[in-house]
C-alpha cells in the first residue's frame, strides 16, 4: 500500500481554486435564475386561472421528476444539437430550470401558510392584490421559507458537481484532472470533500445569522 502524499494537494491547490471559484460562479448565477423561476412559478401555482396554475404544475411535476444528469444531457446534447451552447449555459440553464421547480414549491407553500384573513385584512384596507401580495402575504412567507430555501441552494452547490461531464471546468473536473495527471485520488477526493463542505458550511452559516436577524429562530 502506497503512503499518502499530502504535498500532492498542495502543489495543485491553486488549480482546485480555481474550480472552486468557477463552482462560486456557476451556483450564484444558477441560484438567482432558479429563484427568478421560482417564485414566478410559485405565484402561478396558487393563480385560480387554470391557464396560468396547470402550465405552472406541469413544469414543476415534469422536471421534479427528471434527473438533473439527464436534464443537464438533454439541453446539452439535445437542444445544443440545434443551437450552438456553450457548456457554462447549458449547465446554468440546466441547474436553474431544476432549481426553479423545487423553489416554486417552497414558495407555494410559503404563501399558503399565510392565513386568508392576511390577505382579506390588507384588501379591506384599499390595497390591490399586488399591493397586498407584495407589502402583506410575501415578507411573512419569506420568512418561513427562508430554511427551505437556503437548503435548496446548499444542494444546488452539491449538485453543481454534476456539470463536469458536459465539460464545465468546475472543481469536480479539476479534481479529476489533478487526478490523472498524478494518480493521487484519496488526496485529491479528500481535499476537494473539504472545499465542498466549507462553501456549503459558510453558507448554512449565513442564512443562520439571516434567521437570526429576521428572528426567525430563538
Amino acid at each position: 500500500m502506497s503512503e499518502l502524499d499530502w504535498g500532492v494537494a498542495i502543489d495543485y491547490l491553486d488549480v482546485l481554486l480555481y474550480g472552486v471559484l468557477l463552482t462560486l460562479r456557476l451556483s450564484a448565477i444558477s441560484t438567482v435564475v432558479g429563484l427568478a423561476i421560482g417564485i414566478t412559478v410559485g405565484l402561478c401555482r396558487i393563480s385560480k386561472n387554470p391557464l396560468i396554475a396547470i402550465p405552472a404544475a406541469v413544469y414543476v411535476e415534469v422536471v421534479r421528476g427528471i434527473p438533473l444528469l439527464v436534464l443537464l444531457f438533454y439541453i446539452y446534447f439535445g437542444i445544443g444539437y440545434f443551437v450552438n451552447m456553450p457548456p457554462f449555459i447549458a449547465a446554468v440553464s440546466g441547474l436553474g430550470i431544476f432549481s426553479g421547480a423545487f423553489v416554486a414549491e417552497i414558495v407555494r407553500s410559503g404563501i399558503e401558510s399565510i392565513s386568508r384573513g392576511q390577505m382579506e385584512a390588507a384588501r379591506s384596507t384599499g390595497m390591490t392584490y399586488l399591493q397586498a401580495m407584495r407589502f402583506v402575504i410575501l415578507p411573512q412567507a419569506f420568512r418561513r421559507i427562508l430554511p427551505p430555501l437556503a437548503g435548496q441552494f446548499i444542494s444546488l452547490i452539491k449538485d453543481s458537481s454534476l456539470v463536469s461531464v458536459i465539460s464545465v471546468v468546475d472543481l469536480t473536473l479539476q479534481a479529476r484532472n489533478v487526478i490523472i495527471a498524478t494518480f493521487r485520488s484519496f488526496e485529491i477526493w479528500t481535499v476537494t470533500a473539504l472545499l465542498y463542505f466549507s462553501l456549503t458550511f459558510t453558507l448554512s452559516r449565513a442564512v443562520r445569522y439571516l434567521e437570526r436577524r429576521f428572528k426567525i429562530v430563538d
